[in-house]
């Protein structure tokens, strides 16, 4: 999210993100269809001037491909603090013991975006061996080392000039090199925690079951 925001500050916006997906789930079967082979990244990404996080970032080969005068945003930390990130986020939604899985379970019962969002992460995480081959129990060090290795994989297939590995550490500077803005005057913001992340799931779902539940009585 923070790369989200530092790209729409410095004009490169609308910046397309995973909560663009989950704020609407008809753009979906777009992304299923990409997961199957038959990518339409003009309708995708219509209106969009970027993309960061999944579910673009799983094909950045094709859309560095698609759109070859783009620039490519490499974002590097450290593996086992990105890991652990993802245990106490996406993984705990998808897999995890914890309330924000169990609600997203339960709204999947009902909500088909919800369904179809969970067959989509799913398709891209097995095919990027993100969690290992037994995704329910988490390894930490399978996660880093995925890390890693996609991280080596862009580097060998996107030309170093267009391209640069950069952490919201490394501040406006480097980002604003490279992508030919000025620096704001304004801090680079700090966005989407894992405590924001888990709420954020929590109250989107609690909002579908209450709507759902009220629709129930009414009919009764």
């Amino acid at each position: 999210m923070t790369q989200k925001i530092a790209l729409e500050t410095l004009g490169f916006g609308p910046c397309y993100h995973m909560t663009t997906v989950l704020a609407d789930p008809g753009r979906i079967p777009g992304w299923l269809d990409a997961l199957e082979g038959r990518p339409d990244w003009e309708a995708v990404f219509a209106g969009f001037s970027s993309t960061v996080d999944y579910p673009g970032s799983f094909y950045y080969r094709e859309l560095a491909d698609a759109y070859p005068d783009a620039k490519v945003l490499l974002s590097v930390r450290d593996g086992h603090a990105w890991a652990r990130s993802m245990r106490d986020t996406i993984w705990g939604v998808m897999y995890g013991d914890t309330i924000s899985h169990h609600l997203g379970q339960a709204q999947a019962k009902i909500d088909p975006g919800m369904r179809q969002y969970t067959e989509l992460m799913r398709g891209m995480f097995s095919r990027a061996g993100l969690f290992g081959p037994d995704p329910e129990t988490f390894d930490e060090e399978i996660v880093a080392a995925a890390m890693e290795r996609h991280n080596a994989e862009v580097r060998a297939a996107v030309p170093a000039g267009r391209l640069l590995e950069w952490s919201p550490a490394d501040g406006w500077e480097p980002l604003c090199a490279f992508l030919g803005a000025d620096v704001p005057e304004a801090a680079l913001p700090r966005a989407n925690d894992s405590a924001a992340f888990n709420e954020f799931n929590i109250g989107r779902a609690l909002r579908t079951l209450n709507d759902w539940h009220a629709g129930q009585r009414v009919t009764a």
